[in-house]
């Protein structure tokens, strides 16, 4: 552990030290994510102009919804984006190589070995919008539940890199140029939506299958309802499932995997 941990710090000083080499795009990729982020809140604040609840949830509720998948978003750009972005070109290239020869775990130093530096002032902002809707809202809120949204919201983060890796495994098979990220990118909108206006067998997909609304809609419930030690489980329980399937597909997949001097 502590020698992934150096690596990982050696992974960050190489980042920033290559961010400051692109400033404009640093700056860009800030003023980008802000209009995501003021779109985002203009979107919600219009729908309840029109209604006073949306999925079970006032505005003020729903605004710390937003609040958590925009850190989700911010978490995401900043550790696995660019990975990710990068990953299905390695495969079709050949290049994998370089990762698999290491003496470290494939998938993880394929998954945090760039980190986007010039996205990191957007998680401060995202951290900004959570402390704003968080104190926004009416009722009084319990420190603990506090905590313990924030680090479910983290494991949202690793949840959706998760299910987005799933997404891009199959290019192993494909061949394509993006693998099956198309469809993943459709998909994931799902997580920008409460959990609450989903139903039935969709609800059972979105909640388990493809667990999207874990990581936002649950930890919100989590915060602002009454704590139930169920909801708390599944998210947990789900989270290592979804763990150890990854490891299986990577390992899987890796045997349809040919390289360039093959």
């Amino acid at each position: 552990m502590t020698r992934y941990f150096r690596l990982y710090l050696h992974f960050l000083r190489f980042s920033f030290s290559k961010a400051m080499e692109f400033r404009v795009d640093f700056f860009f990729r800030i003023v980008m994510d802000c209009f995501f982020y003021a779109i985002n809140i203009a979107f919600y604040q219009v729908l309840f102009l029109h209604t006073s609840t949306l999925g079970g949830w006032n505005e003020e509720q729903a605004m710390i919804f937003v609040a958590a998948y925009i850190l989700v978003d911010a978490l995401q750009m900043t550790i696995f984006s660019t990975n990710l972005w990068w990953f299905p070109i390695f495969v079709n290239r050949g290049d994998l190589d370089y990762y698999l020869v290491r003496p470290v775990s494939s998938l993880f130093f394929l998954s945090v070995r760039e980190f986007a530096a010039n996205s990191l002032c957007n998680v401060f902002i995202a951290i900004g919008i959570m402390i704003w809707a968080i104190s926004s809202y009416s009722q009084p809120l319990i420190w603990w539940k506090i905590l313990l949204f924030v680090l479910l919201v983290v494991n949202g983060t690793f949840i959706y890199y998760m299910v987005h890796m799933l997404f891009l495994i199959g290019v192993f098979w494909t061949h394509s140029a993006r693998g099956f990220d198309s469809l993943f990118r459709h998909l994931c909108l799902v997580h920008e939506r409460p959990d609450g206006i989903f139903h039935g067998a969709t609800r059972t997909v979105f909640t388990t299958v493809l667990p999207f609304c874990l990581m936002c809609s649950f930890p919100a419930r989590l915060l602002f309802e009454d704590f139930q030690l169920s909801v708390l489980l599944h998210i947990l329980i789900t989270t290592m499932l979804m763990f150890f399937v990854l490891r299986w597909a990577w390992k899987f997949s890796l045997k349809a995997y040919s390289s360039a001097s093959s």
